[in-house]
């Protein structure tokens, strides 16, 4: 088969969750599969090809072209053109979106397309104007009625998609992402010049205290930061022997959340973090929160769960796929139960020992192969 991936969202230098996706899902497909032909489009009027051209091998190709995005997003918007799969200059079986984006290709070539959530749909007070005219304008509900096949990270964000855009639910797969392919393997690797020293090497960086509770994630009322720090205002039989450590990069309306962190005491913001930092963090921290409003897979919790930290997560969309009945759920909206949660965990014993030993197998269940090969087969 000659398959066509769509990898604009590779072409910044740091990588969102999209682009982790993207990245992980291809370099888990190209270990696996020497046959098919794959062929790597992306745009941009400058040079961006080393974040993209990241394989080397046989039947992967580059299919690039110069325009500035703004100008080929309006052509793609407003005059249909150009087709998109026409630029590959080959007979393509299918088109594969790994994201939204501005997509137009000949009725001729299947198209297959991942949704990753519809939190913009479901919260649209969470998101900017500006994001939400972009939602408008790029049009995913007939996006998806276009789609031969549409992938959904999870059960959650299928039935959103089958409900909310009146898609055939024959039409929606669930293929579940993987674990990052670095994650484990950091310890080992070199960290300041010095190997086996980097969680010291970072606790004394960010002066860390020796217990602290983590939140790791975007900046932005969605993931419901100032619900955590209410909750850990409330928790006071923690809140006198614990931290709590935010850490992320700052998104929309992260001022006024800065303003919360910054009026709280025993609560800090880190700034963004590199991934080795990340996971020396996970593991430093002894537990993990993430009582988000909405996510269509939650990525931090599978990763805290991998470092074998306990986490307190939202018992709301999502999130409970995510971390099956190894974390302890709570309703997000309820700052007492969050509170609550907090305290179980730290104050007991057998319940925090239970979630730290089961967490780390249950997240060694995400395999990046397995997402590859499933896909495989779909296709």
């Amino acid at each position: 088969m000659n398959i066509a991936v769509d990898t604009r969202v590779l072409m910044n230098p740091t990588r969102t969750g999209v682009g982790e996706y993207t990245y992980e899902l291809l370099n888990a497909l190209f270990k696996i599969d020497k046959q098919n032909q794959y062929y790597l489009f992306y745009n941009s009027s400058k040079d961006v090809s080393k974040n993209v051209q990241l394989w080397d091998q046989e039947n992967v190709h580059y299919v690039s072209t110069r325009w500035p995005n703004k100008i080929f997003n309006l052509f793609q918007k407003f005059f249909k053109y150009p087709k998109l799969d026409s630029l590959v200059k080959q007979d393509l079986d299918a088109w594969f979106s790994p994201n939204l984006n501005f997509t137009v290709i000949s009725k001729k070539t299947k198209y297959i397309l991942t949704i990753h959530d519809l939190s913009f749909e479901i919260l649209p007070e969470c998101f900017s104007l500006k994001r939400r005219m972009w939602h408008k304008i790029i049009n995913p509900k007939k996006q998806c009625e276009r789609a031969d096949l549409i992938l959904t990270p999870s059960e959650n964000t299928k039935r959103d998609v089958v409900e909310l855009y009146d898609v055939e639910e024959s039409k929606v797969s669930v293929v579940r992402p993987g674990l990052c392919s670095n994650f484990g393997k950091l310890e080992t690797l070199q960290f300041g010049g010095q190997a086996g020293n980097w969680k010291r090497q970072v606790k004394q960086k960010y002066n860390l205290p020796d217990k602290f509770i983590l939140f790791l994630g975007t900046i932005e009322p969605r993931k419901n930061i100032e619900g955590i720090i209410e909750a850990f205002e409330k928790a006071n039989s923690i809140n006198n022997h614990y931290s709590l450590i935010i850490a992320g990069a700052k998104g929309w309306k992260y001022d006024i959340i800065m303003d919360k962190i910054e009026k709280t005491p025993g609560v800090r913001y880190l700034g963004f973090l590199d991934e080795s930092e990340k996971q020396a963090l996970y593991e430093l921290a002894s537990l993990f929160v993430y009582p988000s409003l909405y996510e269509g897979f939650g990525f931090p919790v599978l990763e805290a769960m991998a470092c074998g930290t306990p986490v307190l997560t939202s018992n709301r969309t999502s999130l409970p796929e995510v971390a099956g009945n190894k974390a302890f759920l709570v309703n997000p909206h309820n700052t007492s139960e969050i509170a609550s949660g907090m305290e179980m965990l730290l104050n007991g014993d057998s319940i925090y020992n239970k979630i730290t030993e089961e967490a780390k197998k249950h997240a060694e269940r995400f395999s990046w192969d397995e997402t590859a090969r499933e896909f495989l087969n779909l296709i």
